[in-house]
């Protein structure tokens, strides 16, 4: 029996990481700048996560969207994210297994200790490339949340804040509503 080789030129490398990262038993992860990490929130910062979600919720049944953490994928980069909280149209969650930063309404990271960098610095510029509209950051390293907004090729061209945890960050059109951060 002869061992056949195979020839790995024709197999593109992104289509071939998100794959992988999709079939990774047991932990989320997600490609950041191409390199592969768990996704394992601690408890404290799902707290926060989950305040944004429980005060953004009826606005959201409202528009007929969704919030969650699912998959965003970069096309043409080496790059997908699992965002802490991403709002996006219901009608184009239903049967996704990964939609685009440019299909959300609004995108939400919440810093631990071991990623904030990168959501300050990568995830915000990718963020803003990829056209998603909203990207908040909610820093609990520097106790600070950061709205920022105006997307372009280069970055978000508008930035609210940094605010500090206790002053409400306002939420523009199509959510139009201040956000407690008293609790992150």
């Amino acid at each position: 029996m002869s061992a056949e080789s195979h020839a790995y030129a024709d197999v593109d490398p992104e289509t071939a990481l998100k794959f992988a990262i999709q079939h990774v038993k047991g932990d989320r992860v997600q490609i950041i700048e191409g390199v592969i990490e768990p996704v394992s929130p601690t408890w404290d910062h799902e707290a926060a996560a989950d305040s944004i979600r429980e005060q953004i919720g009826p606005v959201v049944r409202r528009l007929e969207c969704v919030s969650g953490s699912g998959n965003l994928d970069l096309p043409g980069s080496s790059n997908w994210y699992v965002p802490d909280v991403a709002v996006v149209p219901r009608a184009l969650a239903k049967g996704a297994g990964a939609l685009l930063p440019d299909q959300t309404l609004l995108v939400v990271e919440v810093t631990s200790e071991s990623n904030a960098d990168t959501h300050r610095t990568v995830k915000r510029r990718r963020y803003a490339e990829y056209g998603a509209p909203l990207y908040l950051l909610v820093d609990r390293q520097d106790r600070t949340c950061t709205l920022y907004s105006e997307p372009s090729r280069l970055g978000y061209t508008h930035a609210e804040g940094p605010h500090p945890f206790g002053r409400a960050v306002r939420l523009p059109q199509p959510f139009g509503l201040d956000l407690d951060t008293s609790d992150f």
